[in-house]
Protein backbone atom coordinates (compact mmCIF):
# COMPACT_ATOMS: atom_id res chain seq x y z
CA UNK A 1 0.00 0.00 0.00
CA UNK A 2 2.79 2.41 0.90
CA UNK A 3 4.52 2.14 -2.48
CA UNK A 4 1.22 2.55 -4.36
CA UNK A 5 0.27 5.63 -2.34
CA UNK A 6 3.74 7.09 -2.86
CA UNK A 7 3.52 6.57 -6.63
CA UNK A 8 -0.01 8.00 -6.67
CA UNK A 9 1.23 11.03 -4.74
CA UNK A 10 4.15 11.62 -7.08
CA UNK A 11 1.93 11.25 -10.14
CA UNK A 12 -0.79 13.43 -8.63
CA UNK A 13 1.64 16.18 -7.73
CA UNK A 14 3.03 16.11 -11.25
CA UNK A 15 -0.46 16.44 -12.72
CA UNK A 16 -1.34 19.17 -10.22
CA UNK A 17 1.76 21.12 -11.22
CA UNK A 18 0.76 21.00 -14.89
CA UNK A 19 -2.82 22.07 -14.11
CA UNK A 20 -1.56 24.87 -11.87
CA UNK A 21 0.65 26.23 -14.66
CA UNK A 22 -2.30 26.07 -17.08
CA UNK A 23 -4.63 27.80 -14.60
CA UNK A 24 -2.16 30.62 -14.02
CA UNK A 25 -1.44 30.97 -17.74
CA UNK A 26 -5.16 31.18 -18.59
CA UNK A 27 -5.94 33.16 -15.44
CA UNK A 28 -8.50 30.53 -14.44
CA UNK A 29 -8.47 31.24 -10.73
CA UNK A 30 -11.22 28.73 -9.99
CA UNK A 31 -8.98 25.97 -11.34
CA UNK A 32 -6.06 27.35 -9.33
CA UNK A 33 -8.06 27.16 -6.11
CA UNK A 34 -9.35 23.70 -7.00
CA UNK A 35 -5.85 22.32 -7.66
CA UNK A 36 -4.35 23.83 -4.50
CA UNK A 37 -7.28 22.61 -2.42
CA UNK A 38 -7.10 19.08 -3.83
CA UNK A 39 -3.34 18.93 -3.20
CA UNK A 40 -3.79 20.15 0.39
CA UNK A 41 -6.51 17.58 1.13
CA UNK A 42 -4.49 14.73 -0.35
CA UNK A 43 -1.35 15.68 1.58
CA UNK A 44 -3.35 15.77 4.83
CA UNK A 45 -4.78 12.30 4.07
CA UNK A 46 -1.29 11.02 3.26
CA UNK A 47 0.20 12.50 6.44
CA UNK A 48 -2.54 10.96 8.60
CA UNK A 49 -2.00 7.55 6.96
CA UNK A 50 1.79 7.84 7.37
CA UNK A 51 1.65 8.73 11.06
CA UNK A 52 -1.22 6.34 11.79
CA UNK A 53 0.53 3.31 10.30
CA UNK A 54 3.74 4.19 12.15
CA UNK A 55 1.95 4.55 15.49
CA UNK A 56 0.24 1.19 15.00
CA UNK A 57 3.44 -0.59 13.94
CA UNK A 58 5.15 -3.10 16.21
CA UNK A 59 8.76 -4.15 16.58
CA UNK A 60 9.39 -7.36 14.66
CA UNK A 61 12.06 -9.93 15.43
CA UNK A 62 13.33 -11.97 12.48
CA UNK A 63 14.75 -15.46 12.94
CA UNK A 64 17.48 -17.29 11.03
CA UNK A 65 17.03 -17.14 7.25
CA UNK A 66 14.04 -14.81 7.58
CA UNK A 67 14.51 -11.98 5.03
CA UNK A 68 14.30 -8.25 5.51
CA UNK A 69 13.51 -6.12 2.44
CA UNK A 70 14.92 -2.72 1.52
CA UNK A 71 13.11 -0.35 -0.85
CA UNK A 72 15.62 2.46 -1.41
CA UNK A 73 15.49 5.29 -3.94
CA UNK A 74 13.59 3.38 -6.62
CA UNK A 75 10.99 2.05 -4.15
CA UNK A 76 11.39 -1.40 -5.74
CA UNK A 77 12.05 -3.44 -2.54
CA UNK A 78 14.14 -6.05 -4.39
CA UNK A 79 17.16 -6.07 -2.09
CA UNK A 80 17.09 -8.26 1.03
CA UNK A 81 19.29 -9.35 3.90
CA UNK A 82 19.00 -12.35 6.22
CA UNK A 83 21.03 -13.77 9.09
CA UNK A 84 21.97 -17.35 8.24
CA UNK A 85 24.24 -18.24 11.18
CA UNK A 86 25.37 -16.90 14.56
CA UNK A 87 28.33 -18.13 16.60
CA UNK A 88 30.11 -17.04 19.76
CA UNK A 89 33.78 -17.36 20.65
CA UNK A 90 36.21 -15.84 23.13
CA UNK A 91 39.10 -15.58 20.71
CA UNK A 92 39.67 -14.94 17.02
CA UNK A 93 43.28 -15.61 16.08
CA UNK A 94 45.35 -13.71 18.65
CA UNK A 95 42.48 -11.36 19.51
CA UNK A 96 40.70 -11.88 22.84
CA UNK A 97 37.21 -10.48 23.33
CA UNK A 98 36.43 -8.14 26.21
CA UNK A 99 33.22 -10.11 26.53
CA UNK A 100 32.44 -12.53 23.71
CA UNK A 101 32.83 -12.27 19.97
CA UNK A 102 29.56 -12.69 18.06
CA UNK A 103 30.21 -13.88 14.52
CA UNK A 104 27.12 -13.19 12.44
CA UNK A 105 26.81 -14.47 8.89
CA UNK A 106 24.69 -12.12 6.78
CA UNK A 107 23.25 -13.03 3.40
CA UNK A 108 22.59 -10.25 0.88
CA UNK A 109 20.37 -11.18 -2.03
CA UNK A 110 18.18 -9.78 -4.78
CA UNK A 111 14.87 -11.02 -6.19
CA UNK A 112 14.99 -8.61 -9.12
CA UNK A 113 14.21 -10.12 -12.54
CA UNK A 114 16.74 -8.19 -14.63
CA UNK A 115 18.49 -5.31 -12.86
CA UNK A 116 21.89 -5.49 -11.19
CA UNK A 117 21.44 -3.65 -7.87
CA UNK A 118 22.93 -3.43 -4.39
CA UNK A 119 22.54 -1.96 -0.93
CA UNK A 120 23.36 1.73 -0.47
CA UNK A 121 25.74 2.46 2.43
CA UNK A 122 24.50 -0.44 4.61
CA UNK A 123 24.94 -0.10 8.35
CA UNK A 124 25.00 -2.90 10.93
CA UNK A 125 24.74 -2.50 14.69
CA UNK A 126 23.56 -4.57 17.63
CA UNK A 127 21.11 -3.26 20.22
CA UNK A 128 20.54 -4.94 23.60
CA UNK A 129 17.61 -4.93 26.02
CA UNK A 130 18.84 -1.63 27.54
CA UNK A 131 19.05 -0.07 24.05
CA UNK A 132 22.83 0.06 24.21
CA UNK A 133 24.38 -0.03 20.75
CA UNK A 134 27.44 -2.01 19.65
CA UNK A 135 29.42 -1.44 16.47
CA UNK A 136 31.15 -3.91 14.15
CA UNK A 137 34.81 -4.84 14.50
CA UNK A 138 35.52 -4.24 10.84
CA UNK A 139 39.25 -4.81 11.35
CA UNK A 140 38.58 -8.47 12.19
CA UNK A 141 36.36 -9.09 9.19
CA UNK A 142 37.20 -10.23 5.68
CA UNK A 143 37.20 -7.06 3.55
CA UNK A 144 35.60 -8.64 0.48
CA UNK A 145 32.99 -8.66 -0.73
CA UNK A 146 31.87 -5.24 0.49
CA UNK A 147 28.25 -5.14 1.59
CA UNK A 148 27.41 -2.52 -1.05
CA UNK A 149 28.60 -4.80 -3.85
CA UNK A 150 26.16 -4.99 -6.76
CA UNK A 151 24.16 -8.21 -6.98
CA UNK A 152 22.98 -9.66 -10.30
CA UNK A 153 19.28 -10.42 -10.75
CA UNK A 154 18.46 -13.37 -8.51
CA UNK A 155 22.00 -13.36 -7.11
CA UNK A 156 23.36 -13.42 -3.55
CA UNK A 157 26.48 -13.43 -1.41
CA UNK A 158 27.26 -14.05 2.26
CA UNK A 159 29.73 -12.40 4.60
CA UNK A 160 30.48 -12.58 8.31
CA UNK A 161 30.42 -9.55 10.58
CA UNK A 162 31.91 -9.50 14.07
CA UNK A 163 30.92 -7.80 17.33
CA UNK A 164 32.40 -7.85 20.82
CA UNK A 165 29.49 -8.02 23.27
CA UNK A 166 29.48 -8.17 27.09
CA UNK A 167 29.27 -11.74 28.39
CA UNK A 168 26.06 -10.87 30.24
CA UNK A 169 24.38 -9.06 27.32
CA UNK A 170 20.62 -9.59 27.18
CA UNK A 171 18.48 -9.88 24.09
CA UNK A 172 21.04 -8.71 21.51
CA UNK A 173 19.36 -7.85 18.19
CA UNK A 174 20.99 -6.96 14.90
CA UNK A 175 19.70 -3.83 13.19
CA UNK A 176 20.44 -3.53 9.47
CA UNK A 177 19.81 -0.20 7.76
CA UNK A 178 20.81 1.27 4.41
CA UNK A 179 20.56 4.41 2.37
CA UNK A 180 21.87 7.96 2.46
CA UNK A 181 20.59 11.34 1.35
CA UNK A 182 17.59 11.06 -0.96
CA UNK A 183 17.03 7.40 0.04
CA UNK A 184 16.43 8.43 3.64
CA UNK A 185 14.15 11.28 2.62
CA UNK A 186 11.97 8.99 0.49
CA UNK A 187 11.78 6.21 3.07
CA UNK A 188 10.98 8.72 5.83
CA UNK A 189 7.66 9.45 4.09
CA UNK A 190 6.98 5.98 2.63
CA UNK A 191 3.95 4.57 4.44
CA UNK A 192 4.75 1.28 6.18
CA UNK A 193 8.51 1.43 5.60
CA UNK A 194 10.48 0.76 8.78
CA UNK A 195 12.52 3.92 8.15
CA UNK A 196 9.38 6.06 7.92
CA UNK A 197 8.72 8.64 10.64
CA UNK A 198 7.99 6.96 13.98
CA UNK A 199 7.83 3.41 12.57
CA UNK A 200 9.04 0.48 14.70
CA UNK A 201 12.05 -1.41 13.36
CA UNK A 202 12.65 -4.99 12.27
CA UNK A 203 15.56 -6.69 14.04
CA UNK A 204 17.37 -9.99 13.57
CA UNK A 205 17.40 -12.27 16.60
CA UNK A 206 20.91 -13.41 17.48
CA UNK A 207 20.16 -16.84 18.91
CA UNK A 208 23.43 -18.66 19.59
CA UNK A 209 21.90 -21.75 21.21
CA UNK A 210 24.11 -24.74 20.53
CA UNK A 211 26.35 -22.61 18.33
CA UNK A 212 29.15 -21.74 20.78
CA UNK A 213 32.63 -22.30 19.39
CA UNK A 214 36.02 -22.06 21.01
CA UNK A 215 39.06 -20.99 19.01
Amino acid sequence: MGVLMMMATIGGLGLAFVLLIISLWTKNFWLTKFVLGAVAIWLVIYAVALIGVSLLSKEKILGLNEPKAFCGFYIDCHMHTAVTDVRKTKTIGDKIAKGEFYIVKVKVFSDAKRAVIGLHAPKFEIIDVLNRKYQRLVELETPVPPFDEKVPAGGAFEKEIIFDLPADVQNPRLDVAEGIGIDKVIEAVLIGDEDSIGHKRNYFKLDTSNQVVQK
